[in-house]
């Protein structure tokens, strides 16, 4: 059975674990961690947490963290090492591993799906912060005390105002994105121990250092204004973290559909549970490598920055200089028209709006290079390319997805749609898939005995009821509830003649399933040459 699976993995040119592997196990943790800390910790968090009446989200947040986050997460290691024992590293080939159906591999296609077409308009919010680090840094920034001065910066950078404005108006935003994708692909070039694992060593540390000294400067703000006395800090936190009753009531909020969803789709996002991303990362350690203690690690990390640093910084300094008003607004308004504006007004606002903006640069860069992995990893071990063929494959196809929502950047409508199509409901049918895996094809028995399989810290006893039962019940619910009070608006908006860019958005996602869905069965062919199926993983 040895001999088998190594000459499986020989025959399908997968990256063994001799060939690409994790240096350390504090580089595995920085990386998985690193993949799960970005931009929705600092920003989305905050933003949601304010939008739907502050301490009220945080019931579905937890809620979604218990049952499905860090269930999933242990799940995916699991997965991950063991179909990494049978030469895969992709969710395409490691649902082969596990799962005899003839389709399974298919269903893998989620997991490229997700983190490759995410990938394509992450890489522009990315550049997006390193422009505005940039321009802190230069002392370009200082616009006033004007909102509608930045409104005008943000959409001017953005192309908000016109679809292919961004390439009209100045290079300086598509200098950015080339430098961001450019320092994305030299690493994922690089490999896991020399790329990936290197590069998140030191952005992780310098990152919560950076996010600690802002953190520092917010809570010592005090009260800025002594004619506004409520505008304080303390008040900020409040605002933050306590139910607001003022235009609901705390129960009514709680029957909230939409904020149950977008509380589980913030869990997914903020831990990359159900991206395919974390399956593919665990899929390089080696048999007797700790999992359980490492994915509890990631998650733990991830929450500190998420509730900790991004719930106690944006939200309470935008409350504290712009009141109420100031501090609700989506992602975007809040950390690219409101923070800047703050920062005009604070102390050394030019030196900590670039700590603040360069921590977001990082915070991305760890994301974004965890969402090419899987892919990478599928045309090495599914199409038999080398490390240069499947960068050089996935850099063309990732450029595409990145200039069509470029282009069509009118009010940001391409990349909305895709974030929500690819960014919310195909990360809830990844979820459900590898929760099924996992526990009714697997099994909870064999699950357990992975999890336990040089662990470090004992998985506790109700994980197989709720993997089995709770998380996917409480995914079709919450799914159920928003759907029934959501998506008719999606439908009539998709057919509404004025938005072509939402329909050619759609086309374009269902393009890119129809071209994985081909890799994907030339993959196929291509193992069931070598070996009809690849051998299970020995306990």
């Amino acid at each position: 059975m040895r001999l088998a699976r190594g000459r499986w993995a020989d025959i399908t040119g997968a990256v063994s674990n001799a060939t690409q592997a994790w240096g350390s196990r504090l580089g595995v943790i920085l990386a998985v961690t690193g993949s799960a800390v970005g931009l929705g910790n600092f920003l989305r968090f905050p933003g949601l947490a304010a939008k739907y009446e502050g301490g009220a989200f945080m019931v579905p947040y937890f809620v979604s963290l218990l049952v499905l986050g860090l269930p999933l997460a242990w799940a995916e290691w699991a997965m991950g090492r063991r179909g990494g024992a049978a030469g895969y590293h992709s969710c395409p080939g490691i649902f082969r591993a596990l799962w005899k159906w003839k389709g399974s591999p298919y269903a893998g296609v989620f997991g490229l799906i997700v983190p490759v077409m995410i990938y394509m308009y992450y890489v522009i919010i990315e550049s997006w912060c390193l422009g505005y680090a940039w321009k802190y840094l230069s002392g370009a920034m200082a616009l006033g005390n004007d909102p509608a001065a930045y409104g005008a910066m943000f959409q001017s950078w953005t192309g908000m105002a016109a679809d292919g404005s961004v390439f009209q108006g100045g290079g300086a935003p598509l200098v950015c994105l080339a430098l961001c994708v450019l320092l994305n692909f030299f690493l994922i070039y690089r490999g896991l121990s020399k790329g990936i694992e290197l590069f998140c060593l030191w952005a992780m540390p310098v990152l919560v250092l950076c996010a600690l000294v802002v953190l520092v400067r917010v809570l010592t703000l005090g009260t800025p204004d002594p004619a506004k006395p409520d505008l304080n800090v303390l008040n900020g936190l409040g605002f933050m973290w306590n139910p607001r009753t003022e235009q609901v009531g705390f129960l009514e909020a709680l029957m909230n559909g939409k904020m149950w969803m977008e509380a589980a789709s913030q869990i997914f996002f903020s831990l990359s549970v159900g991206f395919g991303v974390v399956i593919t990362y665990a899929s390089y350690l080696r048999r007797s490598d700790d999992i359980a203690l490492s994915a509890t690690t990631s998650v733990a990390g991830n929450e500190f920055c998420e509730v900790s640093l991004g719930g106690m910084i944006t939200v309470p300094a935008a409350f504290v200089f712009l009141g109420a008003a100031g501090a609700v607004g989506g992602t975007f308004a809040l950390g690219f028209h409101t923070l800047p504006l703050v920062f005009e007004r604070m102390p050394l606002g030019q030196f900590f709006g670039f700590l603040w903006f360069f921590l977001l640069f990082l915070a991305a860069v760890t994301s974004s290079l965890s969402m090419l992995q899987p892919a990478i990893a599928f045309l090495e071990e599914g199409l038999g390319l080398d490390r240069k063929g499947s960068v050089l494959l996935l850099a063309v196809i990732t450029l595409i997805g990145t200039a069509f929502i470029l282009f069509f950047s009118k009010g940001l409508a391409a990349l909305d749609t895709i974030d929500f199509w690819v960014g919310t409901f195909c990360i809830f049918v990844l979820a459900c898939i590898q929760c099924f895996l996992f526990a009714w094809v697997l099994g909870v028995k064999k699950g357990m005995e992975e999890l336990d399989r040089g662990a470090l810290l004992r998985i506790p006893g109700w994980f197989p009821f709720v993997i089995q039962y709770v998380s996917p019940l409480y995914l079709l619910a919450i799914f159920g509830i928003w759907a029934y009070q959501n998506m008719g608006g999606y439908v009539k908006s998709f057919q509404d003649p004025a938005n072509d860019v939402v329909r050619w958005s759609i086309g374009f996602i269902l393009l890119n399933f129809a071209f994985f869905l081909f890799l994907i069965h030339r993959a196929v062919r291509r193992w069931s040459a070598a070996l009809p199926r690849p051998p299970e993983a020995g306990p």
